[in-house]
């Protein structure tokens, strides 16, 4: 059986990331298989174990949640091996039905805000909720979630049995990990106020970024469970560009994805 992996970062330095890690225990040079709307799929494929496909899907919770829905349903239509009838044929070839879902795990990754001391800079942050920090309603008496309106959703679990393994994997690895929930916001916090806020309004929050809740919004029709990988490059709070680390953050998540295309990508089940 093969595992099929969907990995969408937002930004093609992230995705190198994610492909550099990917190619110490898959194809060094991925395969470029186009959607529509001009996105592309790298492919890379871990002998007959494991695809890992890595897609660039844009900044932002609906460029995301648009570019990851497309590649959803271009797998479900294609069976994942290409276009059309042909790539019907071969995914029935593999035993595989038309109800089964398109991936069998999708991973959000890229880089984050950390929120302090719970994850340090170059700490890896494995969602055990995704969140969507600031979908809901300012009231005089605070701030209601979407749920407390009557409607919607604002936080998607993640399975403990996968954070789990993750974390035991990167840990053995080395790499520094922390698992809590992943904050998705349209506005990057850039002020000590708005860090407290989010602290407060979502206790044990580890980082926030800007894809997660999208991509979890996308693969929910699917059936396809979702976790956020985030390597930390900077602090949750006032701006201060002088002390990011953006290229220590990136080689975290390229060490982290090499560790996990050995172990948790290829292994049976992803959840």
């Amino acid at each position: 059986m093969v595992h099929r992996i969907l990995i969408v970062a937002a930004v093609a330095a992230e995705a190198d990331s994610v492909s550099a890690g990917l190619a110490a225990v898959a194809t060094p040079a991925p395969e470029h298989v186009p959607l529509p709307g001009g996105l592309v799929l790298r492919r890379h494929a871990a002998g007959d174990r494991a695809r890992v496909d890595v897609l660039v899907g844009g900044v932002g919770p609906a460029s995301v949640a648009a570019a990851t829905g497309t590649a959803l349903a271009h797998a479900s239509l294609t069976g994942g091996e290409g276009g059309g009838e042909r790539g019907a044929e071969h995914g029935a070839d593999r035993g595989e039905r038309p109800h089964d879902p398109p991936y069998d795990l999708i991973v959000s990754a890229g880089i984050a805000g950390g929120f302090q001391p719970a994850a340090p800079l170059g700490t890896l942050v494995v969602s055990s909720a995704i969140v969507a920090a600031d979908l809901g309603a300012e009231t005089p008496d605070g701030y209601l979630a979407v749920e407390e309106l009557g409607f919607g959703r604002s936080v998607h679990p993640v399975s403990g049995a996968l954070t789990g393994r993750i974390a035991a994997v990167l840990a053995a690895g080395g790499v520094p990990c922390a698992v809590a929930p992943v904050l998705t916001v349209s506005t990057v916090t850039g002020s000590a106020r708005r860090a407290a806020e989010l602290a407060e309004r979502h206790p044990g929050a580890a980082a926030e970024a800007m894809e997660g809740f999208g991509v979890a919004e996308a693969a929910a029709p699917y059936g396809v469970p979702v976790v956020e990988l985030r390597a930390v490059s900077n602090a949750v709070g006032p701006r201060d560009r002088a002390a990011w680390r953006i290229g220590d953050a990136l080689d975290a998540l390229r060490r982290g994805v090499l560790l996990l295309g050995r172990t948790v990508f290829v292994e049976a089940p992803c959840t």
